[in-house]
């Protein structure tokens, strides 16, 4: 029995011809080949782009770090002047000499701090 030609040309009359279904396949594989280029492109672009944004927000950290490691310095060498003040004023002290603990605001009266022994090079005009 012969095919019915329904069944059998129905399904070459869906698709192009053998030539120009190549043509539409290259085309698609052209069209495929740009549009993942484009792709790629904007992918390294971001990627340079976070690599800048990371650079620059390294640099940042640095400068910080370094702002703050100057500051440790001058906090700890203002730290040893006033341990060597206040050292040596202990042995002269009239509040400590008369072992008698004394409210805090006699200790820490304003007049105490306005001694001329007492002095800060970081207070300085």
């Amino acid at each position: 029995m012969p095919h019915s030609s329904d069944s059998s040309d129905s399904s070459f009359s869906r698709s192009p011809p053998p030539g120009k279904q190549d043509s539409s396949d290259d085309v698609r594989k052209v069209q495929r080949r740009e549009k993942n280029r484009i792709a790629a492109q904007k992918s390294r672009q971001r990627q340079t782009q976070k690599a800048d944004t990371l650079h620059l927000e390294s640099e940042d950290l640095e400068k910080q770090n370094a702002a703050l490691r100057k500051e440790i310095k001058q906090l700890t060498e203002e730290l040893k002047y006033f341990t060597s003040v206040l050292s040596s004023h202990e042995p002269l002290c009239s509040v400590l000499a008369s072992g008698t603990p004394s409210p805090p605001e006699v200790v820490y009266s304003a007049h105490a701090f306005h001694q001329p022994h007492v002095s800060s090079p970081r207070f300085q005009p």
